[in-house]
């Protein structure tokens, strides 16, 4: 029998506008509160939740604000990597984040998975009902 995972790593996609993007990070806070090593992968419209100034400004109601988590994250040992193709096509560069972000491919993310860890994906589930049946 194999020993359970130390690691967690959190796929997120969803940016300040998006409850998701808070409950992404209380999960990544709440891994290490567990006692694993977590990482965070950014994609998409996330990576805009660790830029400087934004993060100032990001919260979704009635939730703790973004910059609290994500503060907390990083101060309790997380690690925040951020991935290069969504930071290139909105102009980012490396200065335009808080400290402790690392611009990164999804090959760091899949060493950590070849090793072991656990993946959180950040998405809304879809209803089944889409098509007028109930799932069964």
């Amino acid at each position: 029998m194999s020993e359970p995972s130390k690691e967690l790593v959190v796929l997120m996609t969803r940016g300040a506008d998006h409850e998701l993007s808070s409950v992404a990070f209380t999960i990544a806070n709440g891994g290490i509160t567990a006692g694993l090593k977590v990482y965070a992968f950014l994609t998409s419209a996330s990576v805009d939740l660790v830029r400087k100034r934004a993060v100032e400004l990001a919260q979704v109601a009635p939730l703790d604000p973004l910059k609290a988590l994500i503060d907390d994250f990083i101060r309790r040992g997380g690690t925040i990597w951020a991935c290069p193709p969504c930071v290139k096509s909105r102009g980012y560069t490396q200065e335009d984040f808080i400290e402790g972000v690392v611009i990164t491919g999804a090959s760091a993310m899949h060493e950590r998975l070849k090793a072991g860890a656990l993946l959180r994906r950040s998405r809304r589930s879809t209803s089944r009902k889409s098509n007028g049946q109930n799932g069964r």
